[in-house]
């Protein structure tokens, strides 16, 4: 008698479309400060905030690879940890190297032109190379800004197989698995404390790791209860509730973003996964999900792009107008769309094609 199928994996849309909108909110919080003279002050304080995009990335990676890699890496073990750091290298670092070459080149032009810039030392490129800048060796950002994350991801990767193995994450309760999240929330706000700032945005060069690794492991805990509720009816809209819940406290009380801005993210990354209404079809549609789709060559390509164009189209006041904006952002558009098609899923394919043996995933036996 020939095995059941297993059932296809169901597909989360929702959360590669809000991918695409968080990519585009990093954008904008870039450019901010030149919109000054089209845009009210209210719309550039919200642009400000951009920067929380990035650990709305970090809590969605941490949901993403356990929905994806959580089962294989805690039944495989090392056997199946080369395989998975080898897919995340192959996703992450070809496209992060490519626009590091073109920040190195611009970097060269400004020395031949004798006007080097001190946001660019090549003492560190090294660790831009191997994606390790932001592991706490450094006091500030250089080079493509951005990447900072990326780094820190990297060191998540590291670290994910050995979160899956350290236990069995599928037998413990939901008020278990909650109770950590409420930890995790708490260690992130008192890390903060710690260094004296109430802002997720600050210190980024010294504890930007811990600030990713905190969130990455509240996207664990979240897609391991929707693993358990997600057949539930009104669970989505009981996780959707605690998430306005958080987020009104947190603004109502004036709390520092670091004490509740995670937790908002943990249950509204939660609420989305869960949910099926008009949101989650909105953010489903294939104009999101592509957005989502490209959004890496979005976040990584977007400031030496806004870096080049403000040279070449932008005045001393730094300022641009609606027509200035809309080139720009368009530009940003068109390099995300190339670059995604052009360099990152072709490299992708290529060394994916191209396993060393190391990084072989073991055969399944015919049984299987």
């Amino acid at each position: 008698m020939s095995a059941t199928p297993p059932m296809p994996a169901p597909r989360l849309d929702a959360l590669t479309g809000i991918r695409g909108i968080a990519a585009w909110l990093v954008v904008l919080y870039h450019v901010r400060a030149s919109v000054h003279a089209i845009a009210p002050q209210g719309v550039i304080d919200w642009f400000a905030k951009g920067y929380l995009a990035v650990d709305l990335f970090f809590v969605l990676s941490g949901f993403v690879l356990w929905f994806n890699y959580g089962e294989r890496l805690r039944d495989g073990g090392r056997a199946q940890a080369w395989p998975f750091l080898w897919r995340r290298f192959a996703r992450v670092w070809p496209l992060h190297a490519f626009i590091l070459a073109l920040f190195v080149c611009f970097a060269l032009l400004l020395v031949a032109t004798g006007n080097p810039n001190p946001d660019y030392p090549f003492a560190e490129l090294p660790l831009h190379v191997f994606l390790i800048q932001n592991w706490g060796m450094t006091d500030h950002l250089s080079w493509n800004d951005p990447a900072w994350s990326i780094s820190t991801e990297f060191a998540a990767y590291l670290v994910f197989p050995l979160i899956a193995a350290s236990a069995r994450w599928d037998r413990m309760s939901a008020p278990m698995l909650l109770t950590i999240a409420v930890l995790l929330c708490a260690a992130i706000a008192l890390l903060f404390m710690a260094s004296g700032t109430g802002s997720l945005g600050e210190h980024i060069a010294q504890i930007g790791v811990w600030r990713c690794l905190g969130e990455f492991c509240l996207g664990i805990i979240a897609c391991l209860l929707w693993t358990r509720w997600r057949e539930r009816p009104g669970v989505a809209a009981w996780a959707a509730l605690a998430c306005c819940i958080v987020l009104a406290t947190g603004l109502l009380l004036g709390l520092p973003e670091t004490m509740f801005v995670p937790a908002v993210f943990f249950a509204g990354i939660l609420a989305l996964a869960l949910d099926r209404g008009p949101l989650s079809r909105m953010l489903s549609t294939r104009v999101a999900v592509y957005l989502g789709e490209i959004s890496y060559s979005t976040y990584l390509a977007h400031f030496l792009l806004w870096i080049l164009f403000k040279i070449a189209f932008v005045g001393d006041d730094l300022q641009v107008g609606w027509a200035g904006l809309g080139g720009y952002l368009a530009l940003v558009a068109l390099a995300s769309v190339c670059l995604y098609h052009g360099v990152e899923k072709p490299a992708q394919g290529w060394l994916n094609a191209r396993r060393p043996r190391w990084a072989q995933a073991p055969r399944l036996a015919a049984a299987e």
